[in-house]
Formats: structure tokens, C-alpha cells, sequence
């Protein structure tokens, strides 16, 4: 299926690695003009149709310069992918969460994703067309523990802020919707600092007795994979669903046991 996105103008957050990197390739390959911004972009070096910049996107200035930088080069925006995110658990609980804890989470995990949305759209408006799509996490609404409690509340937010500016910006022309997935095989679940060395380190557990102990509560038996998560945010993309906005899609592999 050709998902009509040759032509259109990318931008992806937190683009370098894992997820982010998936998308841009997957983007790239459907034809898209993909603007990809990290910190570091040294893996993004020499992928066709890829522009990098290195950017530091939980500061101030840099979500609004990678936007920039596509409306520069291009134009316009077509297209916003909020991927760049982090979580470190929190395994000595709530109390020893700060408030300087909860800022930084906020700051990469909401207020980036707000920023390269706010710019996204004053660019999108006068064409009264644009998409966007925000990769946020069962965390959001899945077992909100202590572990993850502060990068949840944030990913919590970045979801009803997309279903609110589904409302406002439908009549416009722009849609918008979310992915979150589950437990993904990139470095933050299984690297060597990632969600399951830290809480092997914690408990006292190996690393790969964690991940089996995961998967196990996972009806398919395994992890998503990036190119898994790519494919979907490529699909909500494409104008093949052109009627789709406000809505979040599930990836987890049957984790999720609720509706």
C-alpha cells in the first residue's frame, strides 16, 4: 500500500536512535522529506531524503529551531513526530522524587513535544493542513507506579494535551493522535542503563530474568520492536487516515489487559 506521504515534509524528536531512528528510516523510504532532530546525529549520517540537526530539544529554543530549520529549508511542515523521550525509574520511591526530578522529566517528556507542537502548528495553520503524532507510553495509563512515576505523569499529560488539540485543530485541517507501546527492544528497555538493568540492579535479579519475567505477562511472548512502532506512527501519518485524529493506539502485544 502506498501510504501517500512522498513529497511531505517531516519533522521527528529524539530521531538518533531506537524509535526515533525507525521512523525516520521508515518516513524516508515512503518518500518523505524527513528533518531529524538529537542531540547527536552521528547514526543519521548519510540516510537518503534525511536532513540532521543536533539539537538539544529539552531546552527552550530547540523544539522551535528544528521546526524552523524544516520551514526554512522546505517551507512548510507536513508532518510532526514527538518521539524524543526518557525514563529513569525511580527506585527509592516517591519521596525521594524532587521536584527536580519531576522538571527534567517534564521538560524532555511534555514540554518538548509542546514546543515542537506549538511552532508544528503555526506553520500548519495557514495551509490548514498538517499531522501530527505523538509517541507517549502505556505508562500514561498503564501501572502508574513509583518506578515511573514522574516520566507517567508527564506522558499522561502529552495524551490528554493531544486529545485536546484534536478538538481545536480538526476543524482546521490538522489532525492528531498518539501511539504508546508497550515494552520496545531499543536501549531504554534493554540497554545497559536501561529499564530492566535497573531493576535487576535493584532487586538483585539478572537483567534477562527481568526481561522474561516482562514478557511473560505480554500475550505475544515478546517485545515490540521499533520498526513495529514506526510502521504504525507511519501509518497515522499517511492521509490513508485522513479521518483519524484524537485517538492513541495501543502497542504492547496484549499487555494492556483493560479497555
Amino acid at each position: 500500500m502506498d501510504l501517500e506521504l512522498g513529497g511531505r515534509v517531516a519533522v521527528v524528536t529524539g530521531a538518533s536512535k531506537g524509535t526515533g531512528l525507525a521512523v525516520v528510516r521508515t518516513l524516508a523510504e515512503e518518500g518523505a522529506a524527513v528533518i531529524a532532530g538529537a542531540r547527536t546525529a552521528d547514526t543519521l549520517a548519510g540516510l537518503d531524503g534525511v536532513t540532521a540537526l543536533e539539537v538539544d530539544l529539552d531546552q527552550p529554543g530547540g523544539p522551535e529551531a528544528l521546526v524552523g530549520h524544516a520551514v526554512e529549508r522546505h517551507g512548510r511542515v507536513d508532518l510532526l513526530v514527538n518521539n524524543v523521550g526518557r525514563v529513569q525509574l525511580r527506585v527509592d520511591g516517591f519521596l525521594e522524587t524532587s521536584d527536580a526530578d519531576f522538571e527534567a522529566s517534564l521538560q524532555l517528556n511534555f514540554y518538548a513535544a509542546l514546543r515542537a507542537t506549538r511552532a508544528a502548528v503555526a506553520a500548519m495553520l495557514p495551509r490548514e493542513a498538517g499531522t501530527i503524532v505523538n509517541v507517549v507510553s502505556v505508562n500514561a495509563f498503564f501501572q502508574p507506579d513509583g518506578l515511573t512515576i514522574d516520566y507517567g505523569a508527564a506522558k499522561a499529560a502529552l495524551l490528554n494535551l493531544a486529545k485536546s488539540l484534536s478538538q481545536e485543530l480538526g476543524p482546521k485541517g490538522i489532525r492528531i493522535n498518539s501511539v504508546s507501546p508497550g515494552p520496545v527492544e531499543t536501549d531504554l528497555w534493554l540497554g545497559d542503563h536501561g529499564v530492566a538493568a535497573t531493576i535487576g540492579q535493584a532487586t538483585g535479579v539478572d537483567p534477562a530474568t527481568v526481561r522474561e519475567q516482562t514478557m511473560a505477562g505480554i500475550a505475544t511472548g515478546r517485545f515490540s520492536t521499533a520498526q513495529d512502532v514506526a510502521t504504525l506512527v507511519a501509518l497515522l501519518a499517511s492521509p490513508r487516515t485522513a479521518n483519524v485524529t484524537g485517538t492513541n493506539y495501543v502497542i504492547d502485544g496484549g499487555l494492556v489487559k483493560t479497555l
